[in-house]
């Protein structure tokens, strides 16, 4: 008989293995960044105060590391969005440096795609050297169904396939008119009264919006309801704008709105047809957001790959706001989870959509 022996049990697995970092602190980290917009340099300094020696490039690493970790949950996210039936598109700028063949000084962008079942979305962001309208082409090959934008010329191509329909945006409609306003002086009184008069139709517009939801309508109600009270509005505007647009100057930011509406007539009308559709592109503007606010602090990104690790954490972050969830608890889970992670279907399930959110630790929230 054998004496008996002392083994040593596996370490569990970690998402980055040899290192401190473990499930929380990687949460923290990136939620720090990614949601709360606390840049890597002054994270370190908060860790020096409590006696932890965290550089900021371990923390960049760090963040690197874990965004390619979770990288097999991406194809899920955009074969969701690729199914439709509705995808939202919005874009804004990014200063990426090390960039090959480029100035450091060169504008990039970030690309927002929310998309997917519109119960249960998903929001992927995508970082692009270019503001080219092969890029909405390309992510979105294979799809059918209704894409909402703004009023971009970039984005004509998707209009061109079949099967797709565009939907205009009502916000930027509504914005060129609250520029007239705003900027209005005495002496064109007239001008800001017209931007006032057609400020009135779209919020009767957004009136019937707000009912709708107060009454919690299913689409097919609100469908309905659009076509008993929207279509009225929307056709006495059409002819209000038909009367202005000949005798308005079409250089002034009056001419231009009633401009913009007249040339993106026709996709902002789309709402109508389908009580899924919302009027506007809000949805991925508010998701854009807090990129935007981010940006204010740290300024850049120092290299493409971490561009690219940057549009994939705000990817799972938004993701799991737009579905309910708290960013910390499922990011925790979320670096609990990956090491284990074999399958498709182990990768998939770790996606809000389809977690199932009772696992989340409530503390962690």
């Amino acid at each position: 008989m054998k004496p008996p022996t002392v083994q040593i049990a596996p370490a569990p697995p970690q998402l980055i293995p040899k290192t401190m970092a473990t499930a929380g602190l990687l949460a923290h980290i990136v939620v720090a960044k990614f949601e709360d917009a606390l840049p890597f340099h002054r994270q370190s300094k908060q860790f020096t105060r409590l006696g932890i020696d965290l550089p900021r490039a371990t923390l960049c690493n760090w963040s690197r590391q874990v965004a390619e970790a979770a990288m097999p949950l991406a194809d899920h996210m955009d074969r969701a969005i690729r199914e439709g039936p509705i995808a939202n598109i919005d874009e804004t700028s990014v200063q990426v440096l090390q960039e090959p063949g480029r100035a450091a000084t060169q504008k990039s962008f970030m690309w927002v795609f929310r998309g997917g079942d519109p119960r249960r979305p998903v929001l992927r962001y995508q970082y692009h050297p270019t503001r080219a309208g092969s890029v909405p082409l390309e992510y979105l090959a294979g799809f059918k169904g209704y894409v909402q934008t703004d009023g971009y010329n970039g984005y004509d191509g998707l209009g061109r396939k079949p099967g797709i329909v565009m939907v205009g945006c009502w916000a930027h409609a509504r914005r060129k008119f609250y520029e007239v306003v705003k900027a209005a002086e005495p002496q064109v009184a007239q001008r800001k009264l017209a931007a006032e008069e057609a400020l009135e139709f779209i919020g009767r517009l957004y009136r019937i919006e707000k009912e709708a939801r107060l009454k919690e309508l299913a689409p097919q109600e609100l469908c309905e309801l659009r076509q008993q009270q929207a279509k009225p509005v929307l056709e006495e505007f059409k002819r209000w704008l038909d009367k202005k647009a000949p005798l308005t100057p079409p250089g002034g930011l009056l001419g231009k709105a009633i401009g913009y509406a007249l040339n993106q007539w026709s996709r902002l009308i789309v709402y109508l047809q389908d009580g899924r559709l919302r009027p506007d592109n809000n949805l991925v503007e508010n998701a854009i957001r807090p990129f935007v606010v981010g940006r204010k602090n740290w300024l850049f990104s120092g290299h493409p790959r971490g561009a690219a690790a940057s549009a994939f954490l705000y990817s799972l972050i938004e993701t799991a706001k737009a579905n309910g969830l708290k960013p910390y608890a499922y990011m925790r889970y979320l670096f609990d989870q990956l090491p284990l992670a074999k399958t498709e279907d182990d990768y998939r399930n770790l996606l809000p959509p389809y977690l199932d959110a009772s696992r989340l630790n409530p503390a962690a929230a």
